[in-house]
């Protein structure tokens, strides 16, 4: 069972954003998109920071590609 971790709170504590805006956005939560987008950034950062992102699945490095080649081969045999 995975344990709960208050991503806010704990930048707060850490004071790796520290400035006026950031610390507004972390105990308000964001009022528009751009801060959304900021807001996201941070959680991104932190997720990032504490070696989360090492967890996600692995990017798909193209095994399913075909070439252009193979792709024009199939549609003349179409027609």
């Amino acid at each position: 069972m995975r344990k709960e971790i208050n991503w806010k709170k704990e930048l707060l504590e850490s004071g790796r954003f520290n400035d006026q805006f950031s610390k507004g956005l972390l105990e308000n939560g964001a009022k528009n998109f751009m801060q959304g987008i900021y807001l996201g950034y941070m959680y991104s950062r932190w997720r990032n920071i504490r070696g989360l992102d090492k967890d996600d699945p692995v990017k798909n490095k193209g095994q399913m590609q075909s070439s252009f080649k193979d792709f024009e081969k199939k549609n003349q045999m179409k027609t």
